[in-house]
């Protein structure tokens, strides 16, 4: 059995998306983390700091959207979405799903707040090696790994999505755009759409 707590419009869109890629059955939870106070506090046992998303899946609790993507596309490898161990996408695989929220995330709020800090305090370094980096990929490839779609691809679609096309914080190059047109024409990214969930 597989449970998803979700926070519609937040971050947690991200792996309702993955879900519809995946087409598995799921029991969905609405977490109301803007109440007053945030999520129930008894929420806490799923997820330490009441965030979304959370999933337990047969019994397994498994936060944060990197490592709820890596074990979901892996949990259900007929869906194609992860490289098996062995090949050598895996490598980069992981390193985007994890670039996505340790990099991206961070630089894209740093530059949504008007943060000033020294890119050399902070792990997630400049916001201009990031963008460099984004770009390279995407005018190289079609997809975050290669020729083909992958979970990866969920995670930095939903960002590129959110700091292209609702806050303005990156600019929609022709690689950029081209890539968000290629991912949000999959009959994935469709059904979430129809579920009235945009947003990441």
């Amino acid at each position: 059995m597989l449970i998803f707590y979700h926070a519609p419009q937040s971050r947690s869109v991200t792996t309702l998306w993955l879900l519809e890629e995946l087409q598995v059955p799921y029991e969905l939870e609405i977490v109301d983390i803007r109440a007053e106070g945030g999520a129930p506090e008894s929420y806490r046992a799923i997820q330490p700091h009441k965030k979304a998303p959370a999933v337990v899946h047969d019994g397994v609790v498994i936060t944060e959207r990197a490592a709820i993507a890596t074990y979901l596309a892996d949990a259900f490898p007929e869906a194609g979405l992860a490289p098996p161990i062995g090949d050598p996408h895996r490598g980069p695989y992981l390193s985007w799903l994890v670039y996505v929220d340790s990099v991206m995330d961070p630089c894209l709020a740093a530059r949504n707040y008007g943060w000033d800090y020294r890119p050399l305090d902070v792990s997630f370094g400049r916001f201009e090696d990031m963008t460099a980096h984004v770009e390279a990929t995407l005018s190289a490839h079609d997809y975050a790994v290669g020729d083909r779609f992958t979970a990866a691809d969920v995670s930095l679609a939903s960002a590129l999505h959110w700091a292209v096309d609702v806050m303005s914080l990156l600019p929609g190059t022709p690689a950029v755009r081209a890539y968000l047109e290629r991912v949000q024409d999959r009959p994935g990214f469709r059904r979430l759409m129809a579920k009235g969930q945009e947003g990441a």
